[in-house]
């Protein structure tokens, strides 16, 4: 396996995030940051019970992995943890993660940025809310 993408980590989970995953404690790494994306109890003013998140499987898997090993190797990063729930996520659960591990953090910060742009764009991973009531 590249040296890359054994330092990428992509996992689509049914239902939403467990609990982040433990920091790295190697005695190389000086920045461990994560973004989680929770699901917000209103989308444009209406009350959401839950968004149901569908995915293109087999090409999100790989276009999240070849922009992870990208922005990995442009950034000089150690790790990438790419974590997407598919299926129902409840308001206020985790449906999104990205962790990233690096040896300072500028490069942490300006990776996940350029990271999530990226996936938003070309990721085929959709969300369709689930509303508290049906809208008018």
């Amino acid at each position: 396996m590249h040296k890359t993408l054994e330092n990428v980590l992509v996992v689509m989970t049914q239902g939403p995030l467990d609990a982040a995953p433990a920091r790295p404690n190697d005695g190389i790494t000086g920045a461990w940051i994560v973004f989680e994306g929770i699901v917000r109890m209103q989308e444009d003013g209406l009350d959401l019970c839950a968004l149901q998140y569908t995915a293109y499987e087999p090409m999100a898997q790989r276009v999240l992995t070849e922009i992870a090993a990208d922005v990995l190797e442009r950034h000089g990063l150690q790790r990438i943890v790419v974590e997407h729930a598919r299926g129902e996520a409840p308001v206020g659960s985790c449906s999104f993660r990205l962790s990233i591990a690096s040896a300072h953090r500028k490069a942490a910060i300006q990776a996940m940025d350029q990271f999530i742009d990226r996936m938003k764009q070309s990721v085929p991973i959709w969300k369709e809310p689930v509303w508290a009531a049906a809208p008018a």
